[in-house]
């Protein structure tokens, strides 16, 4: 029961510490929020472009193995 009755201190504690660290953290401005977004989106769209491809020529090259 003893480690029972910490509880509520520990975790106002741990609410400080994070507060106190959140106010550490550097935040993006608007600008920089949009060139982000724009180049995450344009990586996904890269990365899935090659995916298909890949499939693609794989799904071929399978397809020509088994029933050719």
């Amino acid at each position: 029961m003893r480690g029972l009755a910490a509880v509520p201190a520990r975790v106002s504690r741990f609410m400080r510490e994070v507060r106190a660290e959140l106010k550490k953290v550097v935040w993006p401005d608007r600008r920089e929020t949009a060139v982000y977004t724009v180049v995450v989106l344009a990586s996904v769209a890269v990365v899935a472009l090659t995916i298909w491809v890949v499939d693609n020529v794989v799904s071929g090259l399978l397809t020509w193995a088994l029933f050719r």
